[in-house]
């Protein structure tokens, strides 16, 4: 485990030593000289608050509009700002004429990249970096210019007022054809961005091996995150020390960017972001308009707001990289694979941004296979770079390879759900060393999901009902995933205070990103100390005043900060007992927590917390806790399965999801409401890329994105998702990853989704939905190129 550091060195302040007690006074504040590591505790046997279904802390704040999101900041003498983004896919600016809109009324200041020089620089990787206003224009989108104004219209009539002469240059806007010969070239070492190759095994072997060979090509379309709340942040300098409060998923990792790009020392810059409105991976990193921000309140003196567009989100705030992926597959007649060969072609944009990221990792690691190759290809096209996008990669891989499952249990005639078993892993075969998994649900989430779904009943039903000459066809579907992450990871650093009259302090740098993060550190508090939710203070989210988290994202949060409210809360504990056990005149070991009150194991004498002398006069108890790291040469993963029907319209296209089941193993289940309303909002996601979502660029004329709107870019709305949907937890609480036994579940709920319906458009029509969105344009086509007939 290692050592834990000593609380002096992470508390500041006049320090005297209590050496009967082990104790630091700090400020008057009694605290442990060496907490116990988080990872120390033994695992939960019986809880009494975790598991159940408890509502939000902050449920009121959330839907009667009180709680103050970053877009509602407003301060006194507070301006507008606002980009001027570039309209071209491809162009080089020549030209910057600011001097109409540097005259108009409201109009404080303009940037422009000849008013900011080379001072200014934008790292888009560590080894790529541009001005922060580049002349060379890579995407449609990119930022020319910033204005503070008076008003939010103000600032928009400013920037129709600049005057941009631009040289248009030549695009590419498919990352099919980035490679050709004459393709332009986006970046000066060309379109090809990266390369990945990985192999164990020998697939050639495998093949020869195999009774069944199956090839296919799948391609799934770009999409957009969207969150409710725009992306932006409010900027504002009170002398040297700068304050942002962003929409963000980690307010240390905005910290960290815009003191680097602004020259500044971290304890310079605090940012605040209390509630985040949907963020999805796409505010794991600030932007240039914090940036911007941050440069516009400094030349004015005054705070200033950015918030973009939606049509600007669409364009230059994050994307999940389309992706072209082949898929070669070899089994044996009894279901077992010989071998799987991978190759992915994405682009995350004009410049590296994760295209290809994570991919092939399904391929490498949910089936047991001895041989598999896969090779990555990530390129350059002109078009808004992409961000991190709940489960970067899976869910375009699962696509593929849930539908190559199908068809191999097709071709050796089993059901989909038996070559799952057969080939269920018990290690994690892509790691080195292939480790084990602490622990393993993938066969448990198929099983009890078939059972739940009544699977095997529906596909004798579908199966019945195509000899049904009619239009309207059913079929039933499903896919597996795990995620490579979700076992969460340090550091992580809480302080919990117990006050004299019982409530308690929650002090945690973590964001909740709408996923109940708040809700279900509370839940640890109240197992542990015995406190009711109510009286449970949480401060989170602030450079200036919580402790330092990583962003919450990738299904790290609950894993990784649980433990250590648990080890913090264990810690005030600890000195309660202590506290108690001079009171009672017994030893430590003789006493028994049971929250309200520490009574005396076997002969009923107790003493009510509250009413503890020590703790009256001390005031406070303040116990910290940290995150252990993960158990070594193991492998901390959440798997699932999911299951639907849908019913096709052949004359039509339209496809209609009837019913779906998810069946999630993400280690110990901490509050059953949050868990559903994370299964429930991923398959609705999972449905977006399945079924209506894709980016458009006008790859003939223009580059341009041409539905970068909401009425255009189909996002699922509540006519898209079945009434009947479903949540079934694989409660399997995971005793080696940390000391909650909880495993992230965001990331994979909505990975296997766009494949279990694109399973069950096959099951019902004889269709491989080889590209996404499964939408009545594309079913259209590929029912036009069957004959409309249906599967026989």
């Amino acid at each position: 485990m290692g050592s834990v550091p000593s609380v002096v060195n992470l508390v500041k302040g006049e320090m005297m030593k209590d050496d009967d007690n082990d104790l630091y006074f700090v400020e008057g504040i009694a605290v442990p000289e060496t907490p116990l590591p988080g990872e120390a505790l033994p695992a939960w046997r019986k809880t009494a608050v975790i598991g159940g279904r408890e509502p939000r802390v902050d449920a009121y704040e959330r839907v009667s509009g009180t709680a103050v999101y970053p877009s509602d900041i407003v301060l006194p003498n507070m301006l507008y700002g606002a980009l001027l983004r570039c309209p071209h896919a491809h162009a080089r600016v020549k030209k910057v004429d600011v001097s109409a809109a540097e005259k108009m009324d409201g109009v404080h200041a303009v940037l422009t990249g000849a008013s900011l020089g080379r001072q200014v620089q934008w790292p888009y990787t560590e080894t790529v970096v541009t001005d922060l206003f580049d002349a060379h224009c890579r995407f449609e989108g990119e930022a020319v210019a910033a204005v503070a104004a008076a008003t939010p219209y103000a600032v928009r009539d400013a920037l129709r007022a600049i005057k941009v002469e631009y040289e248009v240059l030549p695009f590419v806007a498919d990352e099919r054809r980035a490679l050709e010969a004459g393709a332009v070239r986006i970046q000066a070492e060309g379109n090809r961005l990266k390369g990945e190759t990985y192999e164990r095994g020998d697939v050639g072997k495998g093949f020869a091996e195999a009774d069944v060979v199956l090839e296919q090509e799948y391609r799934t379309a770009c999409e957009i995150h969207a969150p409710m709340e725009l992306h932006g942040c409010v900027a504002n300098w009170e002398g040297d020390s700068l304050t942002i409060w962003e929409s963000t998923q980690g307010v240390y990792s905005v910290q960290a960017k815009a003191a680097e790009i602004l020259g500044l020392p971290l304890s310079r810059v605090r940012v605040i972001g209390h509630y985040v409105g949907g963020g999805f991976g796409s505010k794991l990193q600030p932007g240039k308009y914090t940036i911007c921000a941050a440069l516009l309140a400094r030349r004015t003196g005054r705070p200033v707001k950015l918030f973009l567009s939606r049509e600007e989100t669409m364009l230059a705030a994050g994307n999940r990289p389309p992706a072209t992926m082949t898929i070669k597959a070899g089994v044996k007649k009894d279901g077992v694979l010989t071998a799987l060969q991978f190759s992915g072609l994405g682009s995350g944009g004009a410049y590296p941004a994760g295209g290809t990221s994570l991919l092939d990792w399904l391929v490498r690691d949910l089936y047991t296979c001895a041989n598999v190759k896969s090779e990555l290809t990530d390129v350059a096209i002109n078009a808004g770079p992409a961000r991190p996008f709940r489960a970067p990669g899976h869910p375009q891989c699962a696509l593929a390879l849930e539908q190559m499952m199908d068809s191999l249990a097709e071709a050796v005639g089993l059901d989909p759900v038996d070559i799952r078993l057969k080939n269920v892993p018990l290690v994690s075969q892509a790691r080195e060393g292939a480790p084990p998994y602490t622990t393993t649900g993938l066969a448990e989430c198929i099983r009890r999901g078939a059972e739940a779904f009544g699977w095997g009943e529906a596909r004798r039903r579908t199966a019945a009902a195509r000899k049904d000459k009619g239009h309207l066809k059913r079929g039933v579907g499903m896919g597996s995933c795990l995620w490579v992450a979700g076992g969460g990871r340090p550091p992580a650093t809480v302080i919990v205070k117990l006050f004299a009259d019982g409530s308690v302090n929650l002090n945690m740098g973590a964001s909740d990103i709408g996923t109940g993060t708040k809700t279900v550190m509370s839940m640890v508090l109240s197992e542990e100390l015995g406190v009711r939710p109510e009286t449970i203070q949480i401060e989170h989210a602030d450079t200036g005043s919580t402790q330092y988290a990583t962003p919450s994202g990738g299904s790290k949060t609950v894993p990784t900060e649980s433990p250590a409210v648990r080890a913090a809360a264990v810690a005030v504990k600890q000195q309660l007992l202590k506290m108690a056990a001079e009171e009672l005149g017994r030893p430590q070991e003789d006493l028994r927590y049971t929250g309200e009150y520490i009574e005396v194991a076997g002969n009923g004498k107790k003493v009510k917390i509250t009413a503890i002398a020590a703790l009256k006069r001390q005031g406070v108890v303040v116990g910290i806790g940290y995150r252990g790291p993960n158990p070594e040469g193991k492998a901390v993963n959440p798997f699932a399965a999911q299951f639907c029907e849908v019913e096709v319209n052949i004359r039509t296209g339209e496809v209609r999801i009837l019913r779906f089941l998810g069946a999630h193993e993400s280690g110990r289940v901490m509050d059953r409401l949050t868990f559903d309303n994370q299964v429930f909002g991923g398959i609705t996601m999972g449905i977006g890329l399945g079924m209506t979502e894709t980016r458009i660029l006008d790859g003939n004329r223009t580059g341009k994105m041409v539905n970068r709107n909401l009425h255009d870019y189909k996002l699922p709305t509540a006519l898209d998702v079945p009434v009947d949907m479903v949540s079934l937890p694989v409660d399997m609480p995971d005793a080696e990853a940390n000391n909650t036994g909880a495993k992230g579940l965001g990331e994979p709920v909505t990975i296997p989704t766009a494949a279990a319906i694109a399973n069950a458009i096959y099951d019902a029509t004889g269709v491989r939905v080889q590209e996404s969105p499964a939408d009545p344009l594309t079913m259209n086509r590929l029912l036009a190129a069957q004959g409309r007939e249906g599967r026989s």
